[in-house]
């Protein structure tokens, strides 16, 4: 029998560094806190999980975030308690047989205002392993010497809310050797002979990246503010002769100023650039070396932060544990399938079980018909979530409920931009 229960949540508001200071709270037209809003996260992971209260007994006072280390009102409950008390109605069959008790992804909206670290995600057997090694040594699962925060592996997605920059995967051999060619220095010469040479194309950039990266264990300031002071003076001669200056150096450039001393300027000039529009969309699978820029969006991925860095941070960077999980085949960056469902939205499919998404805008009604777990997210305006019996409850801008499996399919009323999380 259907059940009219969906929740709201009360979602952790992480203060990473990079994090804009008024992105989100502007977006969702929050009183700015003073400290960096880098990512929302609205799921179950352990380490933030969304608080949940059942929409019919939801005050007006009902928060819509929290600073990840403050506690809520008691009679709050955890999306993970929440889940693991109804696996079945929360959940569905399918989705609590394949994943267990948990909700297998985790939604975020991500405001960078600076560059994140150059970074891959593991894929499943390496998360597992990793995991489980770092529990038997008893590093804490808070230690900034953890590289394993939890035993999943964290393919994702950034959709665009305003234009959005990032690096995502190896470009060509032959383009990153052009790309490195004014730029001065030892290390910058051995990878344009490396890229240039024979051989098969996954091992020559492999090569190249080691010997960036490798720059990490030496005294290689001087060497790197050269680099850096070449590429300046590159880009001022193109634009000296009128012509357009490739965004592979500008970024490069970007970068060394950000993280001045940091090879991952160099590691830079091998990934391959990629802009989004808002509503465009980038999958990063388990493996690939990725950084985001800057920009403002909605993020989905596998139920995990695990995250193995390359540069470009102040945190820990595990060079031999980053080459083990590092898919070096060059390849452009991989966009969703896109496919229309009724209501003029938009779902985002990429080659991930554990996650899809719905964007876009309501005016008048949209059906999405799709059971299992699913976060609604209303980003501007205000929507009525309905099933086949009625109405469920409103959410406004800024605003986020969890609609369980046992409620059925989905109806969206009213005008307003929503996402809505799912298990395809």
């Amino acid at each position: 029998m259907v059940r009219q229960t969906i929740y709201r949540l009360n979602n952790a508001l992480q203060d990473y560094a990079w994090g804009s200071q008024n992105a989100i709270f502007d977006a969702f037209g929050w009183q700015p806190s003073g400290r960096p809003a880098a990512e929302l996260w609205l799921g179950a992971h352990p380490l933030a999980p969304s608080r949940t209260r059942s929409i019919d007994v939801t005050g007006a006072s009902w928060p819509d975030y929290r600073p990840v280390d403050s506690v809520l009102h008691a009679d709050a409950v955890s999306l993970i308690d929440l889940v693991r008390s109804d696996p079945e109605f929360m959940l569905g069959e399918s989705v609590a047989n394949e994943y267990g008790p948990r909700l297998p992804y985790l939604l975020k909206v991500l405001a960078a205002a600076g560059p994140l670290s150059l970074q891959v995600h593991p894929k499943p057997h390496i998360a597992r392993a990793g995991f489980s090694r770092e529990n038997r040594e008893g590093i804490d699962l808070h230690s900034p010497e953890r590289n394993y925060k939890d035993d999943q592996h964290k393919p994702e997605m950034i959709l665009a809310l305003t234009p959005f920059e990032g690096l995502s995967g190896f470009r060509r051999p032959e383009r990153a050797a052009q790309l490195l060619a004014p730029v001065a220095g030892p290390t910058a010469a051995a990878m344009r002979d490396i890229l240039t040479g024979a051989g098969v194309s996954d091992t020559r950039v492999r090569q190249a990246f080691d010997l960036a990266i490798g720059l990490r264990a030496k005294d290689a300031r001087a060497e790197l503010d050269a680099a850096a002071e070449s590429i300046a003076d590159a880009i001022a001669h193109e634009r000296g002769q009128g012509r357009q200056v490739s965004r592979g150096l500008l970024t490069a450039l970007d970068l060394s100023k950000a993280y001045p001393g940091d090879p991952g300027m160099l590691v830079s000039l091998l990934l391959n650039r990629f802009s989004l529009k808002p509503g465009e969309a980038v999958f990063l699978r388990a493996g690939q070396v990725h950084a985001y820029l800057n920009g403002l969006g909605v993020e989905i991925m596998a139920s995990s932060d695990n995250v193995l860095r390359a540069g470009l941070t102040t945190k820990r960077v595990d060079v031999p544990q980053l080459l083990e999980c590092t898919d070096f085949a060059p390849e452009p960056a991989v966009r969703p399938t896109l496919r229309s469902i009724p209501g003029g939205l938009t779902e985002y499919r990429v080659p991930a079980p554990e996650f899809s998404l719905v964007y876009g805008e309501v005016n008048g009604t949209a059906l999405v018909n799709r059971t299992g777990p699913r976060i609604v997210l209303c980003l501007e305006g205000e929507i009525t979530v309905t099933n086949a019996l009625g109405e469920l409850g409103k959410v406004a801008t800024g605003q986020s409920v969890f609609v369980p499996h046992g409620v059925g399919s989905l109806g969206l009323a009213g005008r307003g931009t929503v996402a809505v999380s799912y298990v395809p």
